[in-house]
Parts: structure tokens; sequence; C-alpha cells
């Protein structure tokens, strides 16, 4: 798999380098940047099992968190969650299910609707920036931050510590497939708060 990451980076710049063109006001390494960045999300996508109502779901169940806490004022419980989505608990944790299993994200889920090519073309700032800067990481801490404990403390242990689902699920005393729910609920929870920031 890094093999292949590779590849598509490599034949991204490649691209890049055939279709710079100086007239668009963007540097090479800009420019080239993003065409690495896109071949590689492009095989990162290509190899993604999800189709695309995977991803659509899993942006619906961040929005319908958003409306619940927006209403509410408070963390969303499950059973708003289903509520406001007009679904079946066996349908709500399927969802949970795949989109766990599902993080390869849309341009959508970063917050932003258009290509990033373009973006540059018209003269727009460069997406990454935008993703890179303290703004954005402050946002992204104080979304984490304001997340329910269990969901911090998976995170937590999933990301920091590097342990697997399993090992939470001993470590916490709940099976695998619980901690891919509190993992799930946790991404639903976070897209909805940077949404709404």
């Amino acid at each position: 798999m890094a093999d292949d990451m590779i590849q598509a980076g490599m034949l991204g710049l490649l691209d890049a380098a055939r279709r710079y063109d100086t007239g668009q006001g963007a540097s090479f390494e800009t420019y080239a940047t993003l065409r690495i960045r896109g071949a590689m999300i492009d095989e990162l996508r290509r190899n993604d099992w999800a189709p695309k109502s995977v991803h659509r779901k899993a942006r619906n169940l961040s929005a319908a968190v958003q409306v619940v806490e927006n209403r509410t004022g408070r963390d969303a419980r499950d059973e708003e969650i289903m509520a406001e989505m007009g679904i079946s608990s066996e349908e709500y944790h399927k969802i949970l299910r795949d989109s766990c299993n599902s993080k390869i994200f849309n341009f959508d889920d970063l917050g932003t609707d258009t290509d990033p090519l373009s973006m540059i073309a018209g003269g727009s700032a460069n997406p990454l920036d935008e993703l890179e800067d303290e703004r954005f990481r402050r946002r992204l801490t104080e979304a984490i931050a304001s997340l329910p404990e269990r969901e911090r403390m998976v995170l937590s242990m999933y990301y920091d510590k590097e342990l697997n689902l399993r090992e939470i699920g001993q470590i916490l005393g709940v099976s695998e497939s619980r901690i891919s729910q509190i993992l799930s609920r946790s991404y639903a929870r976070l897209r909805a708060r940077l949404n709404d920031s």
C-alpha cells in the first residue's frame, strides 16, 4: 500500500510538471503539492470499499447530530439522532459501523465543495493552508475537548496510544464493535461541530 501511495504521488508530480502554467498565479510548489495530494487521495478512493452512499449517510448522520445539538444545547443522544434521521436502531448502527470502516473523506467532508485546483486557478487561498492553519487546529482541539469523556478517551487510545479496537475494548470492558460505534459517533460529532463553527 505504501508503495502504491508513493507511486501515485510520483505520478501526481509528473502530471504537475506537464500541466503547470505560470500564468495561473500559483507557484509550482503550491500547484505540485495539490496535484500530488489529489493523486494520492484518488488512489485511496480507488481502494475504498465503500460506495458513495456510505459517505452520504455519514454526512447525513453528522448533519443530524448538528441539528440535535443546536436544538438541545448538549451532546446528542443516539435516540435523538435516530429520531432526527427517521431511522431504526438497526439502520443507525449499520451507518455507524460502515462510516467507521470508511475513513476516506470527500472534499465536502473537509468543508469545501470546490475542486482545489480550480481554487488555485481562481486565485483563492490554498486549501492546504486553510486545513493546516492555527485556526483550524484550535477549532479541532476545541471540538475534541467538547466531546463526551468516553469518546475523548477512545479517540485518545486509538490515535495517541495507537491501540486497536480490540485492545481498547478489553481496557474498557466492551466489545470491539461497541468501540467502533463510539469512534463513528465521535467522528460524526466532530464533523458536525467543525461545520457549525
